[in-house]
């Protein structure tokens, strides 16, 4: 047993076992008389993520989720193409998260109602643009250095943000003149 569990490896066998330990919930199902656990506990679990909200409508959170499963898969790129000194690679895949008119657009829009989120924002993509520089020089501590720099953005943001899922009126009414226009690239479907 042992062998078989050092092969798997220890993410595979807590995955399992929370896979278990779900099977083996007692919670009755939901009926149509008694709602879900989960959605009598949301609100309550609302209130308690102290988190700045970040309202979206469902359509750009849905986008912006794509974005940060994006950045990850990034982030991932360049872990790989560091364990081969490949700063060819690591600057192509750097890239993608750096700075750019259309990010700042983007910014600008998903962080229209609430305040610094656009900031946040911008430093993010222009830490991401030192990955490429380092890169370039083939220089992997600077590299390095400035993965974690832009790590550190995202988990700050991570820490301080939340997405608050509203509708397009009060979104509009968030956003203030900040909202989304025929200009923004999530209008034009990036």
């Amino acid at each position: 047993m042992m062998k078989i569990a050092n092969s798997i490896g220890p993410v595979t066998l807590a995955l399992a076992a929370a896979l278990a330990a779900c099977r083996g919930s007692s919670a009755a199902p939901a009926t149509k008389d008694t709602p879900a656990p989960a959605a009598k506990t949301a609100p309550a679990a609302m209130n308690m993520d102290s988190r700045t909200p970040l309202p979206l409508t469902a359509m750009m959170a849905s986008h912006q989720k794509q974005e940060m499963r994006d950045h990850l898969k990034v982030v991932q790129e360049i872990s790989a193409a560091l364990t081969k000194d490949d700063f060819d690679a690591i600057a192509k895949s750097a890239s993608r998260i750096g700075w750019s008119e259309q990010q700042a657009m983007m910014c600008k829009h998903m962080g229209a109602g609430a305040p610094g989120f656009a900031d946040v924002g911008e430093h993010f993509h222009k830490t991401a643009d030192t990955i490429v520089d380092a890169a370039k020089r083939h220089d992997r501590a600077g590299v390095t250095a400035a993965l974690d720099a832009t790590l550190r953005t995202c988990v700050g943001c991570h820490d301080t943000y939340r997405q608050e899922i509203v509708d397009d009126a009060t979104f509009s009414k968030s956003a203030g003149s900040s909202g989304m226009d025929a200009s923004c690239p999530m209008m034009r479907g990036k």
